[in-house]
């Protein structure tokens, strides 16, 4: 261990460096990877829907050829029964069409056990390819996960091992809160977009039986229910990617962010309202700011729902010539301030964040008179 007088914080942050480009290298190869093997999924989709219409192609084909088969063998036989009745020609006419229907019928056949053995192939190749997409998608996010916190809460960790003994555990209780995001964030993707997609596979399979046994009608109908499990999947991915970090924000700022990232946590929280309003003219502030900004009211949000069990959440952004004031207040249980002590993980944190923009932070609650967070932000005016 290195002592407070010896410890090297340029070091430190050579090495902190060093690991973030490591790891966004890292990240970078599997992305990589992750793009080729849905390219190449999206690709095996197409051809395995053409390989489909073949097969239902060469099945009504074939059965045709069947009924045409069927018919020509009874010419033959009424022809044989009755074989001075008929010339040569029509004798060797009745026999060779019902040879060239039968050895049609057998090509024909053929070909449809070709295609059925290709389209079982495709499906096992895709199911694969996806596994494969599915495991680089979930290093990602936790790569991701962890980038969030190294870029967002542990920049400064030098200056971090200076100040209280309270903050002399903070590293420790982030990686145990990485791993519970890794935890949630597995979760989330093991029970939603996986079990879905898992559930798509399957329901190919039953639209083709279903189109074979019962007709088009039906397969119609379950086309069209299966598009709407594939919608759903689409809506949890988008959602869970939002989550980790909303691309709108370098587009378009932390007030539409906002108004998205609200509108969605409304959406998937029946039951709970969120209002949202922002004062006076609103600006681009520095990206570090709007980050902040946005996981200061997202942690608020958060906790609102998960701890305070609240009906109306109530968000505004004030903004000041020189600063940017923001309140999120919720009409949940509260809390007893003597009970929920600062160091608290969760307002810890929030603390660091606003420590890092030289801002306040004022936390007023009663037990079931709700919790009101203030934030106070100055802004540096060109």
């Amino acid at each position: 261990m290195f002592s407070n007088d010896t410890f090297d914080l340029k070091s430190l942050d050579d090495i902190f460096n060093r690991m973030l480009d490591t790891i966004m290298s890292s990240k970078d190869d599997i992305f990589i990877i992750s793009e080729q093997s849905r390219r190449s999924f999206e690709d095996m989709q197409k051809e395995l829907e053409i390989v489909r219409k073949q097969i239902s192609i060469v099945i009504d084909e074939g059965d045709a050829l069947e009924k045409s088969t069927q018919l020509a063998k009874q010419r033959l036989v009424l022809v044989s029964k009755a074989f001075d009745n008929y010339t040569e020609e029509q004798v060797r006419e009745a026999y060779e069409t019902a040879h060239d229907f039968q050895v049609k019928l057998s090509v024909m056949r053929t070909q449809e056990k070709q295609l059925r053995d290709k389209r079982d192939d495709l499906e096992r190749r895709l199911r694969g390819l996806l596994d494969t997409i599915e495991r680089a998608d979930h290093i990602v996010n936790q790569v991701n996960v962890v980038l969030n916190y190294l870029t967002s809460d542990l920049k400064n960790v030098g200056l971090a091992l200076e100040q209280a003994k309270m903050k002399q555990d903070f590293g420790i209780r982030i990686i145990a809160a990485q791993e519970e995001e890794r935890k949630r964030l597995s979760r989330e993707i093991h029970d939603g977009p996986a079990q879905m997609l898992a559930n798509v596979l399957m329901r190919t399979d039953l639209i083709d039986r279903t189109y074979r046994e019962k007709g088009i009608e039906n397969a119609l109908a379950e086309m069209a229910d299966l598009k709407k499990t594939v919608r759903n999947a689409l809506s949890e991915v988008r959602r869970i990617i939002y989550d980790l970090r909303p691309m709108a924000l370098d587009d378009l700022g932390i007030v539409p962010t906002l108004k998205k990232y609200l509108s969605t946590v409304t959406e998937y929280n029946p039951g709970v309202e969120i209002h949202f309003q922002s004062r006076s003219t609103e600006k681009r502030i520095p990206s570090n700011y709007e980050v902040s900004i946005f996981r200061l009211v997202q942690e608020c949000v958060t906790n609102a729902m998960k701890h305070g069990k609240c009906k109306d959440i109530w968000v505004k952004l004030e903004w000041l010539k020189d600063a940017v004031n923001v309140v999120v207040k919720d009409d949940g249980i509260g809390f007893d301030p003597q009970v929920v002590k600062d160091h608290s993980f969760g307002i810890l944190g929030m603390k660091e964040r606003i420590e890092i923009l030289n801002g306040t932070i004022t936390i007023t609650s009663e037990i079931n008179r709700g919790t009101t967070v203030l934030f106070k932000i100055p802004l540096e005016v060109e």
